[in-house]
């Protein structure tokens, strides 16, 4: 089931690998692992991509992308999992994390209110990025721990059910 389900949204990496600005990196395409639907690959994928979408940085997509380069892993997950931050989470998101950092640091509670823009990065971000920052690399760890687990085990148990009923299926074409 997991891996019918994600082969819906992979890329062809020949398709990939014949467009012009992809001139520079082909020879890293020819790897299995970056492409491939294979538990190993997949999960640690989704990993990276549900931790890199709690950080506080532009480009999630990219950033993923060159992670899972880095690691070896599942190109096209990593990226599509960090649209787990987007336009209506990314406001809660941060805010819990600027909420868990103030909360581990013991640092004064200050009001902000969160904008995607340079002005609030200019002025509200530089007085608290300590506690957003912690608190970021604490809910994107935990975020890409649980999501790695509960991946993990359903991958398992889709096999295990997909074995079953093969075996199921054999035993019935005996009798």
């Amino acid at each position: 089931m997991p891996r019918r389900f994600f082969r819906k949204f992979a890329f062809k990496r020949h398709q990939l690998s014949e467009q012009w600005f992809m001139t520079p990196f082909r020879h890293l395409l020819h790897d299995h692992r970056l492409w491939g639907i294979r538990r190993r690959t997949v999960v640690p994928a989704f990993a990276i991509g549900l931790f890199i979408s709690f950080l506080p940085i532009p480009g999630h997509m990219l950033t993923a992308a060159l992670s899972a380069l880095a690691f070896r892993v599942n190109i096209p997950v990593a990226a599509l999992a960090t649209w787990a931050s987007n336009p209506v989470t990314m406001g809660p998101m941060y805010f819990l994390a600027y909420k868990v950092g103030q909360t581990l640091l013991d640092s004064p509670l200050q009001e902000f209110q969160f904008a995607m823009s340079w002005d609030w990065v200019t002025h509200t971000f530089l007085t608290i990025w300590q506690p957003m920052l912690l608190g970021c690399f604490i809910l994107g760890s935990l975020a890409a721990l649980v999501g790695y687990i509960v991946l993990d085990l359903f991958w398992r148990s889709s096999i295990a059910n997909y074995k079953a009923r093969k075996r199921d299926g054999r035993r019935g074409d005996e009798s």
